[in-house]
């Protein structure tokens, strides 16, 4: 059964950082696109970034482009977030996703399989 777990959420002041985690299990990811969504309340669910299946590369919205890190360990078990210089509009339950889709998956459908969230929120 495939599971990913999120931690690392929390409160942090503006302009402050935080390293969110995201636990893989049930199977390898090795060639999964394994990405991060965020949601804040009232709002849908949106793309923060992406290392897409098979490639080395990673792409970012541009919302968080040059803030926000996205890596993963060598075993792809485990996706990070590095997220520095952080806004109050940041402020979200932010999601790491796996899906097999091919190119760049920006959108949320293109993502089998979920984790249940952390909290982040940034505070002014």
């Amino acid at each position: 059964q495939v599971q990913l777990v999120e931690s690392g959420g929390g409160l942090v002041q503006a302009g402050g950082s935080l390293r969110l985690s995201c636990a893989a299990s049930g199977r390898t990811f090795g060639n999964y696109a394994m990405g991060w969504f965020r949601q804040a309340p009232g709002k849908e669910r949106d793309f923060v970034g992406v290392i897409p299946r098979g490639a080395g590369t990673t792409f970012y919205a541009d919302s968080v482009k040059g803030r926000f890190t996205i890596s993963r360990d060598n075993a792809r078990t485990a996706l990070f977030l590095q997220m520095n210089s952080l806004k109050v509009e940041d402020t979200a339950v932010y999601y790491c996703a796996v899906g097999t889709f091919w190119g760049v998956p920006r959108r949320s459908d293109m993502y089998e399989y979920w984790g249940q969230g952390t909290q982040v929120t940034v505070s002014s």
